[in-house]
C-alpha cells in the first residue's frame, strides 16, 4: 500500500512540474497565454480559420451578396436666385439667394458583370452626378440608363472590369417567416448587414409607389439602405430595400422591399425599350363592400376569395370592347387572383399591351372568363 501511494505521489509531482514548465515556456500548448502578465485562455488560430461555422450563421450568404452591394453618393448643383448678384437684392436679403450644393446617400446592387446596377429612383432622382463605391473600395461615375417612378426603381451603369454580380432569386417563392438579410450603407457609416425574417408579403396601399407589392421585413433598414439588397440564406437577391415605417427616422422593425420579380420586369423594359410598358384596360375599380354588393345584387356567398367591383367602364376602351360591364367583379387577371384595387392595378399593368389575357369575372353570381386585349398605359403628365 505504501509503495502504491509513493508511486502515485511521485507521478503527480512529475506531472505538476511538467505542467509548470510547459505553462511557463510554451503556454500556447495548453491553450493559455499571457496578456500584460495576465494568464488567459485563447482558442487556437486554426480553429477560427478552419473550424466549422456555428449553426444558424448567415456569414456565407452575407459574404456572397456583400461584394455586389455598392454605396451611391449623389450630388446636385446649387440653384441660385437669378437676382442673387443684384446689389439691391443683397441689401434687402443678404446672401439668401445663394444655396449650397446638395448631396445624398444610398445603396445599389450590381446585377450584371457588364456594369448594370439596380437602385431606387428616389436615390438618384434629380442628381447631377452619381458616384458608385464598390465594396472593394473602387469608385466609378454612374450613368442613369432609365428610371421608373411608378415602382421607385432605377437602372444605372458603370464601366469597370471584374465586377461581382449578385444572383437573382425567386421572390415569388418567399414565405412568411423565411430568414433574410438587408445589406446597404445606412447613414453613410459603411456597408452593414442586418438580419430578420419576412414579416409579410404583398403589402400595398401604403401610398409609397403607384404599383405596390412590398416584402415586409423586420431586418433593420435605415436611411442610406435605400436601393440595397434584401437576400435569402443563399445570398440570392430577393428584393430592393426601399422604405421604412418609422416615427423617429430610424428602424422600428417595419421595412419594405420591392420584390426582385418586379425589378426584373423594370430592368427588361428599360434596357430593351428605354421605358417600362404596362397594360391598361380602361375601368374604374373599387373595393367591394357590403353596400356595393347589395347595390349590384351580388351574393356574399359568391365572394369567398374576394374581388374588385367595376363601377365604371371607359367607352370604347379595351374592357368595354371585351364586354366588361359596371357591376362586374373581377376575381383574377391572367390566372392570378386579385382581392383589392392595388392588386388589380398591378396585375393589369403586368399584362403585355396588344396581347389578349383572360379576366375571371363574376356577373350576377355566375363566373366566366373574358379575354381582354389591354392597351398601353400612359404616364400621367406632371404639372409644372
Amino acid at each position: 500500500m505504501k509503495r502504491t501511494w509513493l508511486l502515485f505521489s511521485q507521478t503527480v509531482t512529475v506531472l505538476v512540474a511538467a505542467y509548470f514548465v510547459v505553462a511557463t515556456l510554451q503556454p500556447q500548448w495548453l491553450g493559455t497565454s499571457s496578456i500584460g502578465g495576465v494568464s488567459v485562455i485563447e482558442a487556437p488560430a486554426s480553429s477560427v480559420q478552419l473550424g466549422p461555422r456555428p449553426a444558424g450563421t448567415f456569414s456565407s450568404a452575407a459574404k456572397i451578396a456583400s461584394a455586389a452591394v455598392v454605396s451611391i453618393n449623389t450630388s446636385k448643383a446649387a440653384v441660385n436666385n437669378p437676382h442673387a448678384d443684384d446689389p439691391w437684392f443683397k441689401f434687402f436679403f443678404g446672401d439668401q439667394g445663394r444655396s449650397e450644393p446638395q448631396g445624398g446617400l444610398g445603396s445599389g446592387v450590381i446585377i450584371s458583370a457588364t456594369g448594370y446596377i439596380l437602385t431606387n429612383n428616389h436615390v438618384v432622382e434629380g442628381a447631377d452626378e452619381i458616384e458608385v463605391i464598390l465594396n472593394d473600395t473602387r469608385k466609378a461615375k454612374a450613368q442613369v440608363i432609365g428610371t421608373d417612378p411608378d415602382t421607385d426603381l432605377a437602372i444605372l451603369k458603370i464601366n469597370l472590369d471584374k465586377l461581382p454580380a449578385i444572383v437573382l432569386g425567386n421572390s415569388d417563392a418567399l414565405q412568411i417567416g423565411d430568414p433574410v438579410l438587408a445589406i446597404g450603407n445606412p447613414f453613410g457609416v459603411g456597408q452593414t448587414v442586418t438580419g430578420g425574417i419576412v414579416s409579410a408579403l404583398g403589402r400595398n396601399q401604403l401610398g409609397i409607389n403607384t404599383f405596390e407589392n412590398f416584402i415586409q421585413t423586420d431586418a433593420a433598414i435605415n436611411p442610406g439602405n435605400s436601393g440595397g439588397a434584401l437576400v435569402d440564406v443563399n445570398g440570392h437577391l430577393m428584393g430592393i430595400n426601399t422604405a421604412i415605417y418609422s416615427r423617429s427616422g430610424g428602424s422600428m422593425g417595419i421595412g419594405f422591399a420591392i420584390p426582385v420579380s418586379t425589378a426584373k420586369q423594370v430592368l427588361e423594359g428599360i434596357v430593351k425599350d428605354g421605358q417600362v410598358t404596362r397594360g391598361w384596360i380602361g375601368v374604374e375599380p373599387q373595393e367591394l363592400n357590403a353596400e356595393l354588393a347589395e347595390t349590384f345584387n351580388i351574393k356574399p356567398a359568391a365572394l369567398k376569395d374576394g374581388g374588385v367591383i367595376i363601377i365604371g367602364v371607359l367607352q370604347n376602351g379595351p374592357a368595354a370592347q371585351a364586354g366588361i360591364q359596371p357591376g362586374d367583379v373581377i376575381t383574377a387577371v391572367n390566372g392570378k387572383s386579385v382581392s383589392n384595387v392595388s392588386q388589380l392595378l398591378t396585375a393589369v399593368a403586368a399584362l403585355k399591351p396588344g396581347t389578349p389575357a383572360p379576366l375571371t369575372v363574376l356577373r350576377r353570381d355566375r363566373q366566366t372568363d373574358i379575354a381582354v386585349t389591354p392597351g398601353k398605359r400612359q404616364r400621367p403628365r406632371v404639372q409644372r
